[in-house]
């Protein structure tokens, strides 16, 4: 099929490149002329593992390209991909869809055939309705134009296989003739088995909120137990063992730490309890906006920890080094990072903080200047008085303590992830802590 993906970020991007893997002509379009340049120089502007193959192959076949003029879009394209932002509202619990509108008033206008718009973007419930009727009505081709929701589950540094290899695909539809759009851009993935549930979009708006918000109340939860276990003596870590190997629980997600972050969950989950609101679904929106408060929480619980772990030695003045900047690892993608959250209250008590990210510290220099920043590890934890490990990347997780670098007698280490295996550390000299476990 001849597809177009309008809106080439951490969404967009992967996604072109994965429907040019799938055999599709894709052509990108982004209102960036510089993004737009790189990209059809096969370079990747975000990390994620896997995309720079597939983004220099495709260019380079000539499969793939982009372009900052959607008219080319809207002739060359049977379907076409929305996958721009839809960031938190100044409201701060709902999304602002002006770019899925914007999209659409500059896309449909130009529409003279029949096709097929497929939104990627998380939205309100309801948001397909308002774009069927907006395309409808400003595009020649009229009620020939298809909308269907498609909700995407990308996991970020995991976006190419999420791809490629979803676990499942999820079609909003409204006819058949959107349906069977949508059947034959997935092909491929679908003749591999990847289960496609079809329903009407209403259904496909909440599943991804509910889907996105179901991992954050996990997260959440097992913080809870966390601060529990903190205050009993218990450890977490033998908890999230003993939970998860129940088959109706799992241990998958829930890994206790500083919160969850991204460009995803943060919002998901406030939009999400704002719709429960809405819906006038009061016990479903308070449970939710209690998930939100643990979350919320979770750098004052880091902070304390730290202030416990230094005993009488005040914070002002105090050398931290504070490894991750991302917000997960396998990523470049800063926002609403926990761990530039921990190190930006640190900085605020004195504390004189160095961060070091493995791929984020550009972007992270960007958002938090106020930061001393690097990407040299021996140099990042020298001189450091405490090690704050904020973000899990295996970088970190694998280190060989031993090896890293000539530290003062009895280097101190804060897994705010719960993530290392404290022995060899402790073996090499260090003082280990971890949030929920005991053995400090």
């Amino acid at each position: 099929m001849r597809v177009s993906v309008i809106g080439c970020g951490h969404l967009g991007i992967p996604h072109a490149a994965a429907m040019a893997e799938l055999g599709h002509e894709v052509i990108g379009v982004d209102v960036s002329r510089d993004k737009v340049e790189r990209l059809n120089a096969g370079e990747c502007p975000i990390y994620e593992p896997g995309l720079p193959e597939l983004l220099a192959r495709h260019t380079q076949s000539g499969r793939l390209r982009f372009t900052t003029d959607i008219t080319q879009a809207a002739a060359f394209a049977e379907l076409h991909f929305i996958g721009v932002g839809t960031p938190i509202d100044a409201d701060g619990r709902s999304y602002d869809n002006g770019q899925v509108f914007g999209a659409i008033r500059q896309l449909a206008p130009h529409l003279t055939k029949a096709c097929t718009i497929v939104g990627k973007s998380t939205v309100t419930v309801g948001t397909t309705a308002e774009v069927t009727a907006l395309a409808q009505r400003l595009a020649p081709a009229g009620t020939d134009v298809e909308v269907v929701w498609n909700p995407e589950f990308l996991r970020e540094g995991h976006a190419v296989d999420d791809t490629l290899r979803p676990d499942r695909i999820i079609a909003g539809v409204s006819s058949a003739e959107g349906e069977k759009a949508i059947r034959a851009v997935y092909a491929g993935i679908l003749d591999a088995g990847v289960p496609l549930f079809v329903c009407d979009p209403a259904t496909a708006e909440l599943a991804k909120g509910a889907a996105n918000t179901f991992l954050g109340l996990k997260i959440s939860y097992i913080n809870g137990v966390a601060d529990m276990c903190e205050k009993a003596g218990g450890d977490i870590a033998k908890i999230v063992e003993i939970l998860g190997i129940d088959p109706r629980i799992g241990a998958g997600g829930m890994q206790p730490g500083i919160g969850y972050g991204g460009g995803c969950l943060p919002k998901d989950i406030r939009a999400f309890t704002a719709s429960a609101r809405k819906l006038g679904a009061t016990d479903a929106a308070e449970l939710l906006r209690a998930a939100e408060k643990i979350n919320e929480s979770r750098t004052t619980v880091a902070m304390d920890l730290i202030t416990d772990v230094l005993g009488d030695q005040p914070l002002r003045g105090t050398r931290v080094t504070v490894l991750g900047a991302a917000f997960k690892p396998n990523t470049s993608d800063v926002r609403e990072s926990p761990a530039l959250a921990l190190a930006l209250a640190l900085h605020r008590e004195g504390v004189v903080v160095t961060v070091h990210d493995p791929q984020a510290t550009a972007n992270a220099m960007v958002r938090n200047p106020e930061l001393d920043h690097t990407c040299d590890l021996p140099a990042a934890l020298t001189g450091a008085d405490l090690v704050v490990l904020a973000t899990e990347w295996p970088e970190y997780r694998q280190a060989d303590p031993d090896a890293l670098v000539d530290l003062p007698a009895n280097p101190v280490l804060v897994d705010c992830r719960t993530t290392l295996d404290p022995e060899p550390w402790r073996s090499a000299g260090w003082r280990v802590h971890q949030l929920g476990r005991p053995g400090k």
